[in-house]
């Protein structure tokens, strides 16, 4: 079996040292967890990596641009692929400028004020309540160039909190001042100009996890995988060509921090009656859980499948076939 993926992550250089694998970057394991948690169905790269497979990459906050994959992402865009990025990813190895014109973008510095916010619209953070929503990690000041759409803004705070002005929380609250562009999108590219995957991987704000998967789903508006389930749920889909069929696996195991080292999972807390659609592009003949060998009932479309999984006992396994 090999997994079916189109999402591309872009790693680091620094992903290894050159003698063994040093793990996850923050940005990195970031996004990881962003797109686990939203059912998505990805891959991690090097820029050495073939990108005509992946209908959307991901630039999170530390890629530079250099010659040789400003060339590389140019032609894929140019061929119809989409792109997001965050922070300082996209800019030049010297943090100067922009490196990709389909940015549409022009770097200014960093943002005057941090702590800032970003308000939520009815494409971007839809389901979040209207209201500020504090973005931590200070991000850049950045400037739209002609056809380029601000999605959202940033609103300033009253004042940055410094040994000058001083404010008992965290940060200081907002001022209601529109700021700078926090979301710009250009044609298939879509840039975060704060470093929204460094900041989940430091204390996960589901307001940033909400703008980011729903400016994917602008690039991407039918994922292979759309489930409704607790964001604890795992998904990863395979195929076997000669067998004629996928696999999908659903797992539900919630890690839970009792000792300070590492997570474990002690319980199985099982999940009931779960909407499942995948994006298929044969005819379905039948989908099962398996091994219990339970056929389910199904509807399909021009290109999705649809079906309910009755229990997730941790882990269950589908197989969906195609005629």
């Amino acid at each position: 079996a090999k997994p079916v993926t189109e999402i591309g992550v872009i790693t680091p250089e620094a992903f290894t040292d050159g003698h063994h694998h040093s793990g996850l970057t923050p940005p990195a394991f970031g996004v990881c967890r962003i797109l686990q948690e939203g059912a998505h169905q990805f891959e991690m790269i090097d820029p050495d990596h073939d990108f005509s497979g992946f209908s959307v990459l991901v630039l999170p906050d530390e890629i530079p641009v250099a010659a040789n994959l400003k060339d590389k992402l140019k032609k894929y865009l140019a061929d119809g692929g989409a792109l997001i990025a965050s922070y300082h990813s996209g800019l030049d190895p010297d943090r100067k400028n922009f490196a990709l014109d389909e940015m549409g973008l022009t770097l200014l510095g960093d943002a005057p004020f941090s702590p800032d916010f970003i308000v939520p619209d009815a494409n971007l953070g839809k389901t979040l309540p209207s209201t500020e929503h504090v973005m931590y990690m200070q991000g850049l000041e950045v400037e739209p160039n002609d056809g380029a759409d601000v999605l959202t803004s940033t609103a300033s705070p009253y004042f940055n909190r410094t040994y000058e002005h001083f404010c008992s929380h965290k940060h200081t609250p907002s001022s209601g001042a529109k700021g700078g562009p926090a979301v710009v999108r250009n044609g298939r590219a879509i840039y975060f100009a704060h470093p929204i995957f460094t900041q989940y991987h430091d204390n996960a704000p589901r307001w940033v996890k909400r703008l980011f998967l729903d400016a994917l789903e602008m690039l991407l508006p039918e994922p292979l995988i759309a489930i409704e389930a607790p964001s604890t749920t795992l998904t990863a889909l395979n195929e076997q060509p000669d067998k004629g069929r996928q696999i999908l696996h659903l797992l539900h195991y919630v890690p839970e921090r009792r000792g300070q080292q590492f997570d474990v999972i002690e319980d199985v807390i099982p999940i009931f009656d779960i909407q499942v659609s995948v994006r298929v592009s044969k005819r379905v003949s039948g989908v099962s859980c398996v091994p219990q060998h339970q056929g389910l009932p199904f509807g399909q479309d021009d290109s999705r499948v649809t079906f309910r999984v009755p229990k997730v006992d941790g882990h269950q396994m589908i197989e969906i076939s195609f005629e």
